[in-house]
């Protein structure tokens, strides 16, 4: 079980950071990742980490202004989002895929396990 949260309303340059906490499995075999959804578009990657922590990958549209990163001990992904925009605007999913690679993963379909959302609204 994923649960997300920290989503909220911003202003245009301001800042906030995503969390996302899971229970019942083992954390550390998961690569996460972070999608954006915005009415009627497919969700889209804005970060992605592995397992270890070690690998990360954005974006250019996030590149340099989200950060990913996570806690094993703590069972959290976060996703630090600052310069924000008002193109960021949606709702942010995490979500989970099980593996034994140290890699990253790009695509939603790769994915098996997702939170709830949190909306995130960056106002101009």
């Amino acid at each position: 079980q994923l649960q997300a949260s920290g989503g909220g309303l911003v202003q245009a340059g301001g800042s906030l950071r995503l969390s996302c906490a899971a229970s019942g499995r083992t954390f550390s075999n998961y690569a996460m990742g972070w999608f954006r959804q915005t009415p009627g578009k497919e969700r889209e990657l804005t970060a992605a980490i592995s397992w270890s922590g070690d690998n990360t990958a954005y974006p250019n549209s996030v590149k340099g202004r989200f950060t990913i990163s996570r806690d094993n001990a703590k069972n959290t992904v976060y996703l630090q989002m600052s310069s924000l925009k008002s193109e960021d605007t949606g709702v942010y999913y995490c979500a989970a895929t099980f593996t034994l690679r140290n890699n990253v993963y790009y695509y939603a379909k790769d994915y098996n396990y997702w939170g709830q959302g949190t909306l995130v609204t960056v106002s101009s």
